[in-house]
């Protein structure tokens, strides 16, 4: 596997080295403020060590940094914790079965203790993503530029109009990523991070049970399929059952998302979605090649971890993930 994604991989980079703005953010930020330790070094073997010890935390920390971004940017928002009953990012719904937290909780405080007030927890989100990913392959994917400030702010009322849910329509997601600087391509692309994890019966059973009201399921939804779904979901759900993204491949990142896309067994609304436009059916079948899918991934990953960061002066460095700075 290591020798087969070579060639690709240089591609890739050079694609991404050739890309323009990203919002202020550099290659190696830390090197000469953190001489001491690498901090790129520290978060990949933190992370490796995770992954390597339950391969399903590579999904989880890559949808953290995912759900941070699409909601005021790559500013470690979802990471802060509801302060006196309040709500925010981490209280709303879309955001409720997401973990990892304790991941990057131990890489902030090792980088805390090697150098402090430093390192924003919106880089070690975005560095986490990459190096969870990563993992299987023994070397970076894609290169992640930092200099990112955590933000102040963490609003639950954000969510719902720009994180793209699992039920949107083809206009809806092209807009949200359109909102956020992102086009067709990248929404293709990224769509393809479900070649990884699990979710829960309760997101697809509308398409297994009751798709317009009347009873009947989703006809774009291959039958073999709805039907195995339908026996690890029986009708009704069981909050607690989990089901992968991608049929018999949820460990692995690979491009078996687009192939299974193709046989109309995309698990979501918004996977089948990327079918009802020409153009966007198109890109999923280009994908279909492993050594595309992860060019165009890496470039995507880049171009969002770029979305509305705080630089300079903007936000702060927290001290703890969790919680804002004392003012």
């Amino acid at each position: 596997m290591r020798r087969s994604i070579f060639g690709f991989l240089f591609v890739s980079l050079l694609v991404v080295g050739c890309m323009g703005d990203n919002g202020g953010l550099k290659m190696r930020y830390y090197k000469k403020r953190c001489s001491s330790v690498s901090v790129e070094t520290t978060v990949r073997d933190i992370v490796w060590s995770k992954v390597s010890a339950n391969p399903a935390m590579a999904a989880k920390l890559l949808r953290l940094h995912y759900h941070d971004c699409f909601v005021r940017g790559c500013d470690g928002s979802i990471l802060l914790d509801p302060v006196q009953n309040s709500t925010n990012e981490k209280t709303a719904r879309p955001n409720r079965s997401l973990s990892g937290y304790e991941v990057i909780d131990e890489i902030k405080t090792t980088l805390e203790s090697d150098c402090p007030g430093t390192v924003s927890c919106a880089d070690i989100l975005a560095l986490a993503a990459r190096d969870a990913v990563s993992f299987q392959f023994q070397t970076k994917m894609w290169p992640v530029f930092t200099g990112r400030k955590d933000g102040l702010v963490s609003l639950e009322s954000e969510v719902g109009i720009n994180l793209p849910s699992a039920g949107a329509n083809f206009t809806t997601l092209v807009t949200q990523f359109g909102n956020k600087g992102l086009d067709i391509h990248d929404l293709v692309a990224l769509s393809g991070a479900h070649t990884i994890g699990t979710s829960r019966c309760v997101l697809v059973a509308r398409r297994l049970y009751n798709f317009t009201g009347v009873g009947d399921a989703d006809p774009s939804l291959n039958v073999t399929y709805a039907n195995e779904l339908r026996k690890i979901c029986p009708n009704p759900q069981i909050p607690t059952t989990t089901l992968e993204m991608d049929p018999n491949s949820s460990l692995s990142f690979d491009s078996n998302y687009y192939q299974a896309l193709n046989q109309h067994k995309g698990l979501f609304v918004s996977d089948a979605a990327l079918l009802t436009n020409p153009q966007s059916a198109h890109i999923t079948q280009v994908l279909q090649n492993p050594s595309m899918f992860f060019a165009q991934f890496a470039q995507s990953m880049v171009r969002m971890g770029a979305i509305e960061v705080l630089t300079g002066h903007q936000g702060e460095v927290r001290t703890n993930c969790r919680v804002v700075n004392k003012q």
